[in-house]
């Protein structure tokens, strides 16, 4: 019955009409090529090789990337936990390598990693999908929390520098001041709440309440989960070690540069921050490997402290913002070579134990 539930969602998206897929799949490489082709349109490459081959200090890039590898083990960690709360104890280097495979996969096939990683340590332990794929929701559903806990922080930090840049570009301040201010926007809410209310009380078979249903049960049972858990306290221990590690990381790639580290010496780790969940906003738009989003939320947060530091120029900002995100890419695709190359051994060995040769 064990090995039947893991093949349950191939069986589903094998049903799924062409042009759903295509959706899924499709768009995301969309977006990736035309943010690209936005972000790359007037770029002087020349220029850009000579930023990195003059100034940049491959040091912190190379601190940067161990940091980066320390923070899927730590990942992997964190999950450990919540299997093991869920009966599956899979070895903590399996579990590693899930994450490894996890974001390669996700490179080429966006959100497809997630269900990789969940059908991997499901078939190799032998454990239902669904219980696997519950606290894989529950792992991305905390992230999405600090994200939005780290954005309100930021909002709150960082306001001085947000609001002297939307006052530095007056169309772009006007704009943001007539949304907050406008009545119909405050009128409307209560509006809609009232109508999705009404709905959920009088259709509770519609297909979009049903949805809101699913999910919020889903993220429900996930919370109840680290709520019955042994080891909520590590998990959470966990949770602050993989964020602050995610923040190291940027952090010691803006000293790879001199503008980027004057940006630090000037402002403070408060531009860092800025800069930091603006791109983990963006690793939420659909794109591969958060390739060109990516970028174009650290050039926009590095715009922010632009004024005062004259070398900090769009171009400079995009050699900073392709130079992170490429050395992190190209760990990726190495980790993810090494871990199919293990996961091809560790089944060859367990063939080999199971048969007793």
């Amino acid at each position: 019955m064990e090995e039947k539930d893991t093949d349950i969602p191939q069986s589903q998206a094998a049903k799924k009409p062409w042009w759903k897929l295509l959706v899924k799949y499709g768009l995301p490489l969309i977006v990736t090529v035309g943010l690209c082709y936005l972000l790359f349109t007037g770029v002087d490459f020349g220029e850009m090789v000579e930023i990195i081959r003059t100034q940049c200090d491959f040091r912190w890039i190379l601190a940067m990337l161990a940091i980066s590898v320390l923070s899927h083990v730590i990942r992997a960690m964190r999950w450990q936990i919540q299997l093991n709360a869920l009966d599956v104890k899979p070895p903590l280097w399996i579990i590693v390598l899930s994450i490894f495979g996890t974001y390669a996969v996700n490179l080429i096939f966006p959100r497809l990693g997630e269900f990789w990683r969940t059908g991997y340590i499901a078939a190799r332990q032998k454990a239902p999908f669904s219980t696997v794929f519950g606290s894989m929701v529950c792992d991305r559903l905390s992230d999405t929390i600090t994200v939005l806990l780290l954005l309100l922080l930021t909002l709150v930090l960082a306001r001085p520098q947000i609001m002297g840049y939307l006052q530095q570009n007056p169309q772009m301040y006007e704009t943001v001041r007539a949304i907050i201010t406008s009545p119909w926007v405050w009128a409307s809410l209560p509006v809609a709440v009232i109508l999705f209310w009404l709905l959920w009380k009088y259709s509770p078979d519609n297909k979009i309440v049903r949805s809101v249903k699913g999910i919020l049960a889903g993220v429900w049972e996930g919370f109840a989960v680290i709520a019955r858990m042994k080891g909520k306290v590590k998990w959470l221990f966990y949770t602050f070690l993989l964020w602050g590690s995610y923040f190291v990381e940027l952090y010691l790639a803006f000293f790879a540069f001199p503008a980027t580290s004057e940006v630090v010496a000037r402002y403070g780790i408060t531009a860092v921050l800025v800069c930091f969940v603006l791109s983990s906003i963006s690793m939420g738009v659909p794109s591969n490997g958060g390739i060109g989003p990516y970028q174009w939320s650290l050039i926009f947060g590095l715009s922010m402290y632009s004024a005062g530091i004259p070398e900090l120029t769009r171009d400079y900002s995009s050699t900073f913002a392709n130079l992170v995100l490429g050395c992190n890419t190209l760990l990726l695709i190495i980790l993810g070579v090494i871990t199919f190359v293990a996961i091809t051994l560790d089944k060859h060995h367990t063939k080999k134990s199971l048969t007793g040769q």
